[in-house]
């Protein structure tokens, strides 16, 4: 195996390795981001899709 082989296969796992978000903030304030782009880009079918995870991410408080 190369040195490049070795570290395309590195960065290939690091990639798929679960990341886990600390809070329900950090998945809102992604997914806000990632509207934003599909925004600019004028990607109207991916910013309905995010909006529809921005809402289930939303906090819900009940009285």
């Amino acid at each position: 195996m190369t040195m490049l082989s070795a570290r395309l296969s590195l960065a290939l796992a690091k990639g798929r390795r679960e990341r886990i978000p600390d809070t329900r903030c950090v998945v809102l304030v992604a997914l806000l981001r990632k509207r934003a782009a599909a925004h600019v880009q004028g990607d109207m079918a991916l910013e309905a899709l995010l909006r529809e995870q921005i809402r289930w991410a939303l906090p819900i408080e009940r009285p």
